[in-house]
């Protein structure tokens, strides 16, 4: 059996709280909304992935984790992403971070799957998904920038298992590798 696996960051609930209500505003627009237990930062998707091979990507990415050294993202505003003039997503930007570049270039070189370093990464929290035929029907399009300054202190990277129900997707943290 293969389940969808990704590693990313957890965000604290009280962030989760705070982003819900700023995008009350925009709940009409046709957009799959995040719900909020399964916001999150996504560091590296993995697709679908055997079991097996799920242990050898706790171990290794655990591993590399203990290397590296606990640090913060900071977020500024939330946008259309990842062009405004063909969004395919809301989401809460953050500045481009060294230490989030090293990580996902050290955690995709251990894993095998990219020997090519990202020159830059920058980290985003997925809040809506846009229906795409719904939003290009709209008579005019919405702007969405507003200031939502956050900062995350990131001390562990979680791998997560995504399962689809007729509600959605449900999250599963598999093991969390903590920074040092």
């Amino acid at each position: 059996m293969k389940s969808r696996i990704f590693i990313s960051f957890n965000i604290p609930e009280k962030a989760k709280k705070g982003l819900l209500l700023v995008t009350e505003k925009w709940r009409d627009l046709p957009v799959k909304w995040i719900r909020e237990n399964n916001l999150h930062i996504t560091l590296v998707f993995l697709g679908l992935v055997s079991e097996e091979a799920i242990l050898e990507i706790c171990e290794k990415t655990r591993a590399i984790c203990e290397k590296e050294n606990i640090f913060d993202i900071e977020f500024d505003q939330i946008e259309l992403f990842p062009l405004k003039e063909e969004p395919k997503i809301i989401a809460l930007t953050g500045k481009p971070s060294e230490e989030l570049k090293n990580l996902v270039n050290n955690i995709e070189k251990g894993l095998g799957i990219s020997n090519t370093p990202k020159k830059s990464f920058r980290a985003h929290i997925t809040l809506g998904r846009i229906r795409k035929y719904k939003w290009e029907a709209l008579e005019s399009k919405p702007e969405i920038l507003e200031k939502f300054p956050l900062n995350l202190s990131i001390e562990s990277v979680e791998i997560i298992s995504s399962e689809l129900n007729e509600n959605g997707s449900n999250y599963l943290t598999l093991e969390s590798c903590p920074l040092k």
